[in-house]
């Protein structure tokens, strides 16, 4: 997560299947609210804000799947 600086905590949820475990929370920062994704066993987390979340909206089931071919990126990319 590239934000610093105060953060007001929301609700945490919870979403986990046999694959996988997230936790989603909205949070307030001084850049203003953000939706934060972590992965708990991963030690990933995202906070993405309103513009980032609707171009969700805007991908078909194929563009994730591409995503799920190589998860963490390009084979042999610096982490």
């Amino acid at each position: 997560m590239s934000e610093k600086g105060p953060v007001e905590e929301g609700v945490t949820l919870e979403l986990a299947n046999e694959y996988a475990s997230v936790t989603v929370r909205e949070v307030h920062t001084h850049n203003g609210v953000r939706l934060e994704i972590t992965a708990p066993r991963l030690g990933r987390a995202i906070r993405l804000c309103p513009i980032e979340l609707e171009t969700l909206t805007w991908q078909g089931h194929d563009t994730f799947s591409k995503y799920l071919a190589t998860p963490f990126g390009p084979e042999g990319e610096p982490e």
